[in-house]
């Protein structure tokens, strides 16, 4: 599954520097998680590290990206080929 921001997000920044992924990024409000870049930091921490940085918990998981650890995994080894 790929995490989402919601709108209690305070734009504080810690979030983006901590994603291995480049998934998140500056949207017109607030930050926003691509969801096609999100592994839930699987294949690179053993968890999601905008969840362990962010000081207002505003970082769940999107329920309309659902995917399996495996998934997320496989979707690491594709980003880190692109490399």
């Amino acid at each position: 599954m790929a995490l989402m921001i919601t709108d209690e997000c305070i734009n504080c920044d810690v979030c983006e520097p901590a994603c291995p992924n480049q998934a998140i990024y500056q949207g017109e409000i607030i930050f926003e998680i691509d969801p096609a870049r999100c592994t839930e930091c699987v294949g690179h921490f053993n968890e999601p590290q905008c969840v362990t940085v962010c000081p207002v918990n505003c970082i769940p998981v999107n329920p309309q990206y659902v995917e399996t650890k495996e998934q997320l995994l496989e979707k690491y080894n594709q980003l880190t080929q692109l490399v």
